[in-house]
Formats: structure tokens, C-alpha cells, sequence
């Protein structure tokens, strides 16, 4: 358990530049809080205590504004910074190394009793990245070492390494594994090799006007241009005097 806390903590300090001791850290990041609480009600959870499971997680909300519901499964060294607002289900899976904003769901779609006991929400990979306000929906997987960017909805799988932005989201890059150098953090999961999605479809129509004026402008030219004398046709009777003289 001790090992867990510390490893928590430093993954705080490797991800957030305003940490500055581990006293902070204890007492001052909701994040921190909530996950810790968390596995306390996720060893409830498994020991079949459901309703002190719940009410656990109810008072971590309560305290922290993070909800996490007892049965999700979280791997080491997540980060859920800022924190409010998060919302975790049920059979959510995060992996290893995972960091999380503020605002972020990890929520399931169409929810009916029907669907008790089924998988209903995503599951996280290792050294994944959601910005804030994303909402990643469904039971599906978002690759290891993907990047979800803020505000985007996620309504399908994503693959390993991509980076996903928009409402629906879709992907606008994909980072390649390599093992010779660790990955790198991208906080918000948004990074400086993201094309602006204005500024792409912006850049086509103007090349679009450039083809079509410089097609209007020969046109013109071809308008402007002095029409030579068609070649008259010589009356029937003239060529006819003329062939036999």
C-alpha cells in the first residue's frame, strides 16, 4: 500500500509543474484523494460489502468532486489532475501510467437495467491521455499511448498511439511505438504536431479560388483576343467559270 502512495506521489511531480512537496501533494490534490479512497472502496467492492462500497464512494464525491465508482479497476501511477468533475463507471479499466483532467467521463451509452452486469464503458490503456472536458463513451478500447484531445467525444475504438480530437472524435495523428526513448507528456493530450481542423479545410477553398480565378483570368484572355477573318466560301458559279475557261 505504502509502495502505491508512493509511487502516486511522484507521479504528481512528474506531470505537474506546480507541485512543490509531498505535504502538498498529501493535502492539497483532490486527485490524489480520490484515488487513494478509491481502492479502499474497490477492495470493499470485492469483498461483496456493495452498500459500504457505494457510500465510501459517495463521500470521496462529496469531498473531492471526483466520482469513481468502486467497481472500476485503475492501474499504478494514474494521475486525475484538478479532478472535478470526473466521472468513472462502473466497468471502466484504466491502465498504468494513465492521466486524466478535469471533466473527463468515462461513461457508457444508452444505459438500461438490461445492461447490468455487462460491460458498458471503456477501457484505458497504458500511458493514455484525456483532456479535459472529453467524454469517452462506450465499451470499447483506447489504445496504449493514445491521446484524447479536450472536449472531445470518443464514440469508438481508438488505436494504439493515435491522437483523437472533435465531436465525434477522429483521428488526426498516430505517434509510432518506439522502445529507445520514453514516450512524451502531452498535457491535455494535445501536442504541436495537431493540424488546426479550420485551418485545413480554410487552406482548400483558398487553393480552390487561386484555380478558379486563375481560370477566369484565361477565359478573359481568350475572350479579349482578336478573332482572325474566317475564310470565305467562293460562290459555286466563280469556281465553276474558272475550271472550265
Amino acid at each position: 500500500m505504502f509502495g502505491r502512495i508512493r509511487e502516486d506521489i511522484g507521479c504528481v511531480f512528474e506531470r505537474d509543474p506546480a507541485a512543490r512537496s509531498v505535504w502538498e501533494v498529501l493535502t492539497c490534490y483532490p486527485g490524489f484523494h480520490a484515488l487513494e479512497l478509491h481502492r479502499i472502496a474497490h477492495a470493499l467492492w470485492k469483498a461483496k460489502l456493495r452498500w459500504l462500497a457505494r457510500f465510501l464512494s459517495h463521500v470521496t464525491r462529496f469531498l473531492t468532486g471526483v466520482e469513481i465508482h468502486p467497481g472500476a479497476r485503475i492501474g499504478r501511477r494514474v494521475f486525475i489532475d484538478h479532478g472535478m468533475g470526473v466521472v468513472i463507471g462502473e466497468t471502466a479499466e484504466i491502465g498504468d501510467d494513465c492521466t486524466l483532467y478535469h471533466g473527463v467521463t468515462l461513461g457508457g451509452t444508452r444505459p438500461s437495467r438490461e445492461q447490468g452486469g455487462q460491460k458498458r464503458h471503456p477501457t484505458i490503456g497504458n500511458d493514455v491521455i484525456v483532456g479535459s472536458g472529453a467524454q469517452v463513451l462506450g465499451p470499447f478500447r483506447v489504445g496504449d499511448g493514445a491521446r484524447i484531445g479536450a472536449a472531445s467525444v470518443v464514440l469508438k475504438e481508438v488505436p494504439d498511439g493515435a491522437t483523437m480530437v472533435g465531436n465525434p472524435a477522429h483521428q488526426v495523428g498516430r505517434r509510432a511505438a518506439s522502445e529507445a526513448m520514453p514516450p512524451v507528456f502531452e498535457p491535455y493530450g494535445i501536442s504541436g504536431e495537431i493540424p488546426d481542423p479550420i485551418a485545413r479545410p480554410l487552406a482548400a477553398l483558398l487553393d480552390e479560388v487561386a484555380a478558379l480565378r486563375a481560370r477566369v483570368a484565361e477565359v478573359e484572355r481568350e475572350s479579349d483576343a482578336p478573332k482572325t477573318a474566317e475564310p470565305t466560301v467562293e460562290p459555286l458559279r466563280s469556281r465553276v467559270a474558272r475550271a472550265n475557261p
